[in-house]
């Protein structure tokens, strides 16, 4: 029944996603890479890259979808009006370019590419928060406090030759990482257990309906998806203009929607001690509802608020979640703060188990796929249907690829932590075998099972897992004493996201060399792009200072809690609360409960994937839960009655990424009109 569910699911998922005219056809896949592509590419680095920098370290926010949607719909618009229609393949790699090009540190309001992280670290160093580590932070991540290259502000100074060298080292064996595990990923939890990736024709439907509008009549595909900009744009202007154009102007942004969510939790936790209690105003979280199947949805609702609200007064009874004295929940604390408390002390750990008995069941469920197509072929070996010219390598091309880069990062972190800064001579006495077992964990253990329940999740859900402080608490509990990991390039990683990415690109019909090729020109592009900018706007004024007001800010705080967490794992000094975070007892429970969850419901054969819905929700605010639901339940109740479920099932991944693409045309309105506000309001007439 629940193969049954999830075969329905991926047919209509590959519905969605159709061209007019193409529905009785096999998908032809073309080439996405071409000179509009490399356009593109450029004017993201050099026209929206410097404003999405200068917009984080003002207003620490981010283009986002706004640097996404406006290149697409302007390039489509004037390849258009040149009678040069774009292929909804050119159309998503402009996607995929701009998504990549503009992202964003959202904790420090750092964008703009990886030099972004050099300027964090230049402040870090000089900060008054990092005196207790300042001396103990090697000389290849950066100078030292005091240098002439910091004095003057510069990266022409052969002190950056070394962080510099690791930098653009890093990002060649990041690309090459998650490339291929993202590849292998989306193979095995695609090809082989078929899952339906429920968010995958969201950006897939979006480059199919201005490929249509482009080349053909108006298609129902473009109707919904202006609809859906519609929508997007009037709710864009009451939730993001009016707070980021009032924040510049008023120097206090009003909200007429509070920002990210109406939270109760402090209202509440007279009777609901411990729990979190609120919603989100989003509108982006109902229309994600429509999108995601019902039952994943309904699980989600259940997890969140069962273990969230439910449980928690018991569990704050019972002494679970601390108290002040030992750094857990007290009254007092916001839904935020309530989560990071109890996350800590208890659902950490519980989590932990509960993503292990979700990689022990889709082992399970890896390996009977595998006899299935064994079984299938009657003997004349594994046989597994590939479309024909997506263009695919050997399975096991992309898992040497992976392994061999894994263990260069191993090798690069082994041999960088061994030599220590000059202050720490003696950290060459820690013992090299527990050091290089800890690697090994990250690298080739953890890495590719977090990774791989992550692609599960993703492509059962449409969302993925984390674990807060993993990397913390496993190095305070390895025993390493000394600064220089925390700045290491430890292979801790979730690839995860990039098997999504790969079903998008198969589903808009590009070839996957299509995207070795994007990801080499991008880099030959964002990496002189991120240096300029990041050069000239570190020359010309300190970073922060007065004109970065968001950086200015918060940088401090930030730079305290790093210093924080960079003496947690000293034997003198360091954060004991946060080695309670891993509990192996409570991961063994959580992985029991798991296991026992899963064998109820198919044992009361109940949809497969309300169980992951139960999983993904235990770890979910109910905040974000509540809309969400919402959403699927008038989807469900109302609009599917309303224009037929085969309808309305085609309908919302469109209808999403049409409001997508509204909202981030009036954030970049608003953006714009933000900081033309703000430049004259230091004119002197």
């Amino acid at each position: 029944m629940a193969d049954n569910e999830i075969a329905r699911l991926r047919e209509l998922v590959e519905e969605e996603t159709r061209q007019e005219g193409d529905e009785n056809e096999e998908t032809q896949f073309e080439n996405g890479f071409s000179s509009k592509t490399v356009v593109g590419a450029l004017f993201v680095s050099f026209i929206m890259l410097p404003g999405a920098l200068y917009l984080g370290l003002v207003a620490g926010q981010g283009l986002g979808a706004a640097a996404e949607w406006v290149t697409i719909v302007l390039f489509a618009e004037i390849m258009r009006r040149s009678f040069l229609p774009m292929k909804r393949q050119e159309i998503y790699m402009l996607f995929y370019v701009a998504a990549a090009l503009t992202g964003l540190m959202a904790d420090k309001g750092i964008s703009g590419g990886p030099f972004g992280n050099l300027i964090w670290n230049q402040y870090f160093i000089q900060s008054p928060s990092a005196s207790v580590v300042a001396h103990d932070i090697p000389s290849w991540v950066v100078p030292p406090a005091g240098s002439i290259a910091l004095q003057n502000r510069t990266f022409f100074d052969m002190a950056w030759f070394i962080p510099i060298c690791l930098l653009l080292l890093n990002e060649i064996l990041g690309r090459f990482n998650s490339l291929s595990a993202g590849y292998f990923l989306f193979r095995v939890t695609s090809d082989i257990e078929r899952l339906p990736f429920p968010m995958a024709p969201v950006a897939a439907s979006g480059a199919t309906a201005l490929a249509e509008a482009a080349s053909k009549e108006e298609s129902w595909r473009w109707r919904i998806f202006s609809i859906g900009t519609v929508i997007g744009l009037i709710f864009g202007f009451f939730y993001i203009a009016i707070p980021v154009f009032t924040g510049v102007v008023f120097n206090k942004s009003f909200t007429l929607i509070p920002i990210p969510f109406f939270d109760m939790t402090i209202n509440t936790e007279g009777i609901l001690p411990g729990a979190i209690t609120g919603v989100s105003g989003d509108l982006t979280k109902v229309l994600t509802g429509f999108v995601i199947p019902y039952p994943i949805v309904q699980g989600s609702l259940i997890g969140s608020l069962v273990c969230r609200v439910v449980l928690a007064p018991f569990l704050q009874r019972a002494g679970v979640f601390g108290d002040s004295a030992s750094s857990g929940w007290t009254p007092g604390m916001d839904a935020i703060y309530t989560k990071q408390a109890t996350d800590i002390k208890f659902w950490l750990s519980i989590g932990i188990g509960l993503q292990i008995a979700i990689a022990v069941i889709g082992f399970y469920q890896v390996i009977k796929a595998f006899k299935n197509l064994r079984a299938q072929s009657k003997g004349r070996g594994l046989e597994i249907k590939i479309p024909k010219g997506r263009g695919d390598l050997a399975l096991w091309i992309p898992l040497v690829i992976w392994l061999s880069v894994s263990c260069c990062y191993i090798l690069l972190c082994h041999y960088l932590l061994s030599i220590g800064p000059n202050s720490l001579p003696q950290n060459k006495h820690f013992p090299p075998s527990i050091l290089l077992a800890l690697l090994v964990f990250y690298g080739l253990i953890w890495s590719p099972i977090n990774s791989y329940v992550s692609a599960r999740m993703i492509g059962l859900t449409g969302t993925g897992v984390s674990f807060p402080f993993l990397k913390e608490v496993s190095i305070m509990k390895s025993g390493y004493p000394y600064a220089d990991i925390w700045y290491a390039p430890i292979p801790l990683n979730d690839y995860g996201a990039f098997a999504q990415k790969f079903r998008e690109i198969e589903l808009t019909g590009t070839t996957f060399t299509s995207v070795i090729k994007v990801e080499a020109m991008m880099f030959f592009v964002i990496i002189p792009a991120s240096f300029i900018f990041w050069a000239f706007f570190w020359h010309t004024s300190q970073i922060p200072s007065g004109q970065h007001p968001y950086a200015q800010k918060f940088w401090p705080i930030h730079a305290t809690w790093q210093a924080m967490f960079n003496t947690i794992n000293r034997s003198d000094s360091g954060i004991t609360w946060v080695r309670e975070a891993i509990n192996f007892p409570r991961i063994g429970s959580g992985l029991a409960v798991g296991l026992v969850l899963f064998g109820v419901v198919k044992a009361m054969h109940w949809p497969e994937l309300f169980f992951y819905g139960l999983i993904g929700g235990s770890g979910a605010f109910p905040h974000d839960v509540i809309p969400t639901f919402i959403g699927a339940w008038l989807g469900r109740k109302y609009f599917a009655k309303r224009f037929g479920t085969d309808n309305w099932r085609m309908y919302t991944p469109v209808l999403l990424a049409g409001f997508a693409c509204g909202t981030g045309l009036i954030s970049m309105a608003a953006i714009a009109l933000a900081l033309i506000a703000k430049s004259v309001n230091y004119l002197p007439f």
